[in-house]
């Protein structure tokens, strides 16, 4: 029942917004913005950018609000929205930062889990930024935001192979820079 409400609690907000409510936007802007801010500042290197992302994606959020069907939650679809306009600014900047991966390379298994509890999430975050970008994007979609390896290769134009190379290679790499 609860999960019904929020839903149809939801469903109230978006009518309010496509009404013109300026209030309504506001509170919806209010409530999602940190989160998506969170989301796309994990996947690019400045606030700056992440900032500018998060700009445009509330831009679009209101522009398609009326194509919000509720078949997920608001913020799960905000969420995506989120994720496709990094991957789409990612792609129109390419720079410096990106690092080839030759999918034959052979890196060594990685099974051990690197305890994070002795570490600050400053710390944590700071380690991820230090990924090359291209391990960055790979490691949040997959540990983050719960995407499948195909899913992965499918969003950044990539084999499934390199995929799980380069997902492997940001926990080694994020693994050295946290034991530093």
């Amino acid at each position: 029942m609860r999960e019904t409400f929020y839903i149809a609690e939801e469903q109230v907000l978006v009518n309010r917004c496509l009404d013109g409510d300026e209030q309504a936007q506001y509170e919806l802007y209010q409530k999602y913005v940190q989160a998506m801010y969170n989301v796309a500042i994990r996947m690019v290197q400045y606030s700056e950018d992440a900032e500018d992302i998060v700009q445009e994606v509330f831009v679009k959020v209101f522009r398609k609000l009326d194509s919000f069907q509720g078949e997920s939650t608001l913020g799960a679809w905000i969420k995506k929205i989120t994720v496709n306009t990094t991957l789409n600014f990612i792609r129109k900047h390419k720079n410096k930062q990106t690092t080839s991966i030759d999918e034959g390379m052979d890196l060594p298994d990685f099974e051990e889990d690197l305890d994070t509890s002795e570490f600050s999430m400053a710390q944590i975050h700071y380690a991820i930024k230090q990924l090359p970008e291209r391990c960055r994007v790979v490691l949040n979609l997959f540990l983050i935001e719960g995407y499948q390896h195909q899913e992965i290769a499918d969003i950044l134009g990539i084999t499934v192979s390199t995929s799980k190379t380069q997902y492997r290679r940001g926990r080694m790499l994020l693994q050295d820079i946290l034991r530093g």
